[in-house]
């Protein structure tokens, strides 16, 4: 699209419906100028006139906390919150990339991907996710990019796959005659956060960027992963889904998260498996002195979570497409429970006293019993960092204010659950 049609485009007001599609009524104006001003910094740095326009979202966990490692089931969903990028074919093998959001401006060759001696970066990923490419037999070439992003970092909304399932899209789309699946970019997303940022991620943040709207996934093949949509929205039920950062980010805790699915594999390997969605809770239970003391008393617990949470997820989309909204939100309640008590994620042992998730939850939790409606839970990796609650639109404003006054402002976010992942927005606007 030429650069002046793109803007022409967006100031008549076309692009309206679906910028409403994908950040709601109230914030389709401001992202309309978001991306004009993406537009214009792009023609400023690089001059070229053709250009293509790309949107990835952040991801929220619904249910499924820690089980995709162990080829569990999970819900979750892409949140109007994204990572935008504009977008051209420089015909190179220089991948130029401008990061308005964090300041950053760099160029990767493509014919030197290996990764930096710190392993660390967005350099690496970057050809991380070049290298994944080539390695999965697709093709690539350089690009230039300007890329702004509302993703809240460290807040367990997943920036960084957010921006992974971006160039995702893009190489995908300028390179691959946009012949790739949803599974393919996260499964080249999570190659290049194991093998060049030597972060032992799974495929959920990947995934529910990727794909878009409200999903579960079961990850039991996790080569092929199955995927359904399920048709719910939490508007019409006058619910808001609100993220609240405890203040404490993730760059500490590796050895916290390598220790959960590490204490599940344990659990499976003394029945001779590799992961815990290959053995059954009643064979855990049969062999519970022996299972003890093979893997100790911890794993026990996260195995144990394991297997209900699987349950839960299960009885969650049922309650979802049968419009059983209470059932749902017990389910969710029930899942920050077992996170908390087995799984036992909301706070390190490293730091007993630094315990910021379950306070936000405590608070939550008065908030909730005093109202008698809605539900929360740790959110994402835990440890430290996110809490999620789902309430009544008309609680949110107060809930927010309370949060606020008790754990600083700024630290709640209100979102909504958008229709699409990660895509190449031109082809969703109506010609001009």
């Amino acid at each position: 699209m030429e650069i002046k049609k793109a803007l022409a485009m967006l100031e008549s007001g076309a692009a309206a419906p679906f910028f409403a599609e994908l950040y709601g009524p109230d914030a389709a104006e401001e992202n309309v100028r978001r991306y004009q001003t993406l537009i214009r910094d792009f023609e400023a740095r690089f001059g070229q006139e053709d250009v293509r326009l790309f949107s990835s979202p952040g991801r929220t966990e619904i249910s499924g906390n820690h089980t995709d490692h162990n080829h569990g089931k999970v819900l979750a969903g892409s949140i109007n919150l994204d990572c935008v990028g504009v977008a051209a074919d420089n015909r190179s093998n220089l991948v130029r990339i401008v990061s308005q959001t964090f300041g950053q401006d760099f160029i990767v060759d493509i014919n030197d991907l290996a990764p930096s001696p710190s392993m660390a970066g967005t350099e690496d990923l970057v050809k991380g996710l070049l290298r994944g490419f080539q390695d999965s037999g697709y093709e690539i070439g350089g690009f230039d990019a300007v890329i702004t992003s509302n993703v809240i970092s460290s807040a367990g909304v997943s920036s960084s796959a957010s921006f992974e399932m971006l160039l995702c899209s893009i190489l995908n789309t300028f390179f691959n005659d946009g012949r790739m699946n949803a599974v393919s970019y996260a499964h080249i997303g999570k190659y290049a956060e194991n093998h060049y940022w030597n972060k032992a991620s799974g495929l959920l943040d990947q995934m529910a960027c990727a794909v878009g709207g409200l999903i579960t996934i079961d990850f039991y093949e996790p080569q092929s992963p199955k995927v359904e949509k399920i048709d719910f929205d939490f508007a019409a039920h006058d619910h808001c889904l609100i993220i609240v950062n405890t203040g404490k980010g993730h760059a500490d805790l590796s050895a916290d998260y390598s220790s959960v699915p590490n204490e599940m594999k344990k659990v499976a390997e003394f029945f001779g498996r590799e992961v815990c969605a290959q053995i059954s809770e009643e064979d855990v239970i049969g062999h519970l002195k022996e299972v003890r003391a093979y893997a100790g008393d911890r794993s026990v617990l996260r195995a144990l979570h394991f297997f209900e949470e699987n349950k839960r997820v299960e009885a969650e989309v049922e309650a979802l497409k049968e419009g059983r909204f209470d059932d749902f939100l017990a389910n969710i309640t029930a899942s920050g429970n077992s996170s908390w008590k087995w799984l036992q994620n909301c706070y390190t042992d490293s730091s007993v006293q630094e315990q910021g998730i379950t306070v936000a939850l405590a608070l939550t939790e008065l908030f909730i019993a005093e109202k008698r409606r809605g539900a929360c839970r740790v959110h994402g990796g835990g440890f430290a960092g996110v809490i999620m609650a789902m309430l009544p639109n008309d609680l949110a404003d107060e809930y927010i204010e309370m949060i606020g006054r008790t754990l600083g402002e700024g630290n709640a976010y209100r979102m909504s659950i958008r229709p699409y992942g990660a895509i190449c927005v031109d082809g969703y606007l109506p010609e001009r």
